[in-house]
């Protein structure tokens, strides 16, 4: 049986993701395995934590978007590690 992901594990997925590099929504969306409504709901909750910044271009008459972490989403990111570690969560 499966277990459901907290909200909590959904963002640091979402936030490893931009960290190693994946910084186009759709691809932040697949890498966190989940459906759009949900992500674009937690990308903008973690740009207003400022856990991770918005980078907009123009490109004709589209706005893209891409993401980028902060520290602060780094440190977040540490802190969890560290958290796991020392319960030894697997």
């Amino acid at each position: 049986m499966s277990s459901r992901r907290s909200k909590l594990e959904i963002q640091l997925d979402i936030l490893n993701a931009v960290r190693e590099g994946v910084e186009k929504p759709t691809r932040i969306m697949y890498a966190a395995n989940m459906s759009w409504s949900p992500v674009k709901k937690m990308l903008d909750s973690l740009v207003d934590r400022e856990f991770l910044t918005v980078i907009s271009t123009i490109g004709g008459k589209t706005v893209r978007n891409r993401y980028e972490i902060t520290e602060k989403g780094l440190s977040v990111l540490t802190y969890f590690k560290g958290a796991k570690k020392l319960v030894d969560i697997s």
